[in-house]
């Protein structure tokens, strides 16, 4: 497969128990693919081409769209358990055997849920601006999120803006490098999310952090290698989330990024590009 970046990268298609998933594939063919889990509502054009493309110097980048999401078919899974199925089904698919994973906030829920369930396919794992199942706070419905994603007249990149960038002068020039950066793209755009998306990822996301289980207990059963990473002040998961993440997985690194929030990754993608890449190379 011929290298491709995140502006070009046309929209790819595979079947799989009835449904169609959509995704993106480019880099150099050889190491282990990173397979890349997207936030809440978010496309295939919401990933940070800063980010894959570096990324994509070293390995195959696959950004996958799940179920009921922009050009994928079906309808959303109504929990968690129920996303990371569709990955897997996807990632059989396209007859995968091992990948790396970046799961970015409910991609790391997923990204959890796959680790457990199939550990052999699972290498390295990278959990940004995410929590464990029964988080506090990661449900992601408090009144003032609530607000920005129920009004109509906010502008999808206004929103981004708004939930993962501090509202501060460094945190304005972030959001409008990162937004410029999404706008890059070139080939064919993805669908934007219809109004069902952001309802039921929601309800799943609230379940999922209403869980009463043994936090400790679960994470221990993820022995992979994981690399934790958030804001210092991620208003959207709480970056406490992050440090219960690092304390009780068996294998973790935890990376917190100063005066950032839930857009960490993309406000300091630089140093965040830096630390990923030599994560998932080094031995």
């Amino acid at each position: 497969m011929s290298q491709k970046l995140a502006a070009s990268a046309e929209n790819l298609f595979v079947d799989a128990g009835g449904i169609r998933y959509a995704y993106r594939r480019f880099g150099k063919v050889g190491r282990t693919p990173l397979l890349c889990l997207q936030h809440f509502t978010g496309t295939l054009d919401n990933w940070d081409p800063a980010i894959v493309d570096a990324h994509a110097q070293d390995r195959e980048v696959i950004l996958f769209e799940n179920a009921g999401v922009g050009l994928s078919t079906g309808d959303v899974a109504p929990t968690i358990a129920g996303m990371a199925e569709h990955v897997l089904h996807f990632l059989n698919a396209l007859n995968l055997t091992k990948v790396h994973i970046l799961g970015y906030s409910l991609g790391g829920f997923l990204a959890q849920e796959i680790a457990i369930a199939r550990p052999d396919l699972v290498d390295r794992l990278i959990l940004s601006g995410s929590a464990p199942e029964g988080g506090a706070g990661a449900g992601m419905d408090r009144p003032e999120l609530i607000a920005i994603y129920t009004d109509g007249a906010i502008s999808p990149p206004e929103k981004l803006r708004r939930l993962f960038f501090p509202a501060t002068p460094v945190g304005a020039d972030a959001a409008d490098a990162f937004l410029d950066r999404l706008a890059s793209r070139t080939a064919a755009p993805d669908l934007p999310p219809g109004p069902a998306v952001a309802t039921t990822q929601l309800q799943a996301m609230i379940d999922w952090a209403n869980w009463t289980g043994d936090v400790a207990a679960k994470l221990a059963r993820i022995p992979h290698r994981t690399l934790v990473t958030n804001g210092s002040n991620d208003t959207m998961i709480p970056t406490a989330n992050s440090f219960t993440l690092a304390a009780h997985l068996p294998d973790a690194t935890l990376i917190i990024y100063p005066n950032a929030g839930h857009g960490a990754l993309f406000q300091h993608h630089l140093d965040y590009v830096a630390h990923t890449r030599r994560f998932l190379t080094e031995t």
